[in-house]
């Protein structure tokens, strides 16, 4: 069953944009990190901090929406903390 799911989540790789860095690289941290903290939802935390980080940092911070640095925030603190 696990691995149906995991077939399914994998069909959303093929509607990235791999030739914008600022949409791409968050989905690899997704992808890798989900296996290796064993955790679906510290992937997508890890992901959406790398996708915060990386848009503010390319000048394209128009962008991102307040809720998602207010979430970022949060996420970040959850790992500090």
């Amino acid at each position: 069953m696990l691995v149906l799911v995991g077939l399914m989540m994998m069909g959303a790789v093929l509607k990235i944009d791999f030739t914008d860095y600022s949409e791409a690289i968050p989905a690899f941290i997704c992808i890798l990190f989900m296996p290796l903290a064993y955790s679906i939802s510290d992937g997508i935390v890890l992901g959406m901090i790398g996708y915060v980080l990386i848009n503010l940092l390319t000048g394209k911070y128009r962008k991102l929406t307040v809720g998602m640095y207010i979430l970022a925030a949060i996420f970040v603190l959850k790992f500090l903390i």
